[in-house]
């Protein structure tokens, strides 16, 4: 295990399932912890310290260092005191893994402003909060004349990278965060920073609610969430220095590195298109139409008949 001793971590939604395994092992791998959770329920309602404190509970039990945290990270002023906790309590602040979340699923057609504001502010604002704030602390270090190795560990989906259907709210959020990870990258590199994006796929509350994520009788089990662990201590390890940038799907063993939008079918001529010659030069290259594999039945079945596989 990458030796993480003397390194400050904050990991937000830490009172269970991912957040929980993650807090954990980085504990075991030296570092001392900041273990953020509202306290909620799944669709985000209620607090307390309760979840954050028994994990607490559990590291200081190994042996490790940990502080319970209670603020909601989609508050901007309630990211920058946990920064601010983070650095009060441990002096100081190498790891953000953002974590936290909530759902609140619901079909297109039905879902309401507040479901949707909901999720974006817990998921996507709450990435951006508190990486600002601590990517405002790293700045200030850096320009101090301080030699960073500092990483951000952000938290997309599968739902966000392939699509899930009734997830449009959660969707959105998790595919910003993937793109937000390419971009905070490019800008923090100059301090030191990496910044890097997980796609997990685990079984947790979360995921309990929308996939059959049955346990497997004895043996390896591919959705036990302290798979994911393991990816995030070496992406915090000294010697990951220069992976940044990265969104990376985790199943069981499997850890794929993502590429985003590569180029496809290219329609290109040397003046402008007009409608009508796209349309044809579209039948002409996709004769039996294009649409992603698992939307083709539902399309056919609502009268898409020119749809086909």
């Amino acid at each position: 295990m990458p030796d993480l001793s003397g390194k400050v971590a904050i990991v937000t939604g830490a009172g269970r399932g991912i957040g929980r395994a993650h807090a954990r092992a980085l504990a075991a791998a030296g570092a001392s912890v900041v273990v953020n959770d509202l306290g909620g329920s799944l669709a985000g309602e209620g607090s307390g310290l309760g979840p954050a404190q028994q994990v607490v509970a559990e590291i200081e039990a190994g042996g490790g260092r940990a502080v319970a945290d209670g603020e909601n990270v989609a508050d901007f002023e309630g990211a920058r005191r946990l920064v601010d906790h983070a650095v009060d309590a441990f002096g100081r602040l190498d790891i953000v893994v953002n974590n936290a979340g909530i759902l609140r699923d619901r079909m297109l057609v039905n879902m309401t402003e507040e479901e949707w504001d909901a999720v974006i502010a817990v998921h996507l604002k709450g990435h951006f909060a508190v990486t600002r704030h601590a990517a405002a602390h790293w700045r200030e270090r850096s320009k101090a004349g301080h030699a960073l190795r500092a990483r951000v560990i952000n938290t997309s989906s599968p739902s966000g990278v392939f699509g899930n259907v009734g997830q449009t709210n959660y969707g959105a959020a998790k595919a910003g965060i993937a793109g937000f990870t390419v971009i905070a990258a490019q800008e923090l590199a100059r301090y030191g920073v990496t910044v890097n994006c997980l796609a997990p796929n685990a079984r947790t509350r979360m995921t309990e609610e929308t996939f059959d994520m049955g346990e497997r009788p004895g043996g390896f089990d591919p959705l036990d969430p302290a798979n994911i662990s393991p990816v995030v201590v070496a992406l915090c390890a000294d010697a990951a220095q220069d992976i940044t940038g990265q969104v990376f799907h985790i199943w069981g063993g499997a850890v794929n590195a993502l590429r985003g939008w590569t180029g496809g079918e290219l329609f290109r001529r040397d003046e402008g298109w007009d409608a009508d010659a796209l349309l044809a030069a579209l039948i002409e290259r996709f004769p039996d139409g294009a649409a992603p594999a698992g939307m083709i039945a539902g399309m056919e079945s609502a009268g898409g008949q020119s749809l086909r596989a």
